[in-house]
């Protein structure tokens, strides 16, 4: 017999409740199940210790006895200490979004522009001097003399 330490779904419709449970794998998830091994509160505080209750004993028997515990489960037995911490690799869940993605590009390609713009003040002093030169022009059309049309 192929014997799962799971989950089995509780509770009203939104507001879940599990018992963690020793079952047969082949045996519907809220079903028939050999033992209740312990409860699970995922409304509760992440601190809580009412959130996780297990009797820790009858899970080392199962496990013993060669139950597999599911993922969730082996995670709330990993930080109860019964079992030791496995490896975990996701690479997908490293990687950011398209979204992210393109802020990135955009937000890389306005400070290449603010660089560029940084690097270039060896034209600034070409364009002083041509808004001299304008400042010259327009000082010397103000000075002189302006004809007075007639009304």
């Amino acid at each position: 017999m192929a014997m799962k330490i799971r989950l089995a779904r509780g509770g009203n419709k939104k507001r879940p409740f599990y018992r963690i449970v020793a079952a047969d794998s082949r045996m519907p998830r809220d079903g028939r199940y050999i033992e209740k091994l312990g409860t699970y509160n995922p409304l509760l505080p992440k601190d809580s210790e009412e959130r996780v209750k297990m009797d820790v004993e009858r899970v080392q028997y199962w496990l013993g006895q060669g139950a597999q515990a599911t993922d969730r489960v082996a995670r709330m037995l990993e930080a109860a200490g019964v079992l030791t911490k496995k490896e975990r690799n996701n690479p997908i869940k490293g990687k950011p979004g398209q979204k992210a993605v393109e802020r990135a590009e955009e937000k890389a390609a306005k400070a290449a522009e603010a660089a560029e713009a940084e690097n270039a003040p060896a034209e600034e002093p070409v364009e002083e001097e041509a808004v001299e030169e304008t400042a010259a022009e327009e000082t010397a059309a103000e000075e002189a003399p302006v004809e007075e049309t007639a009304q």
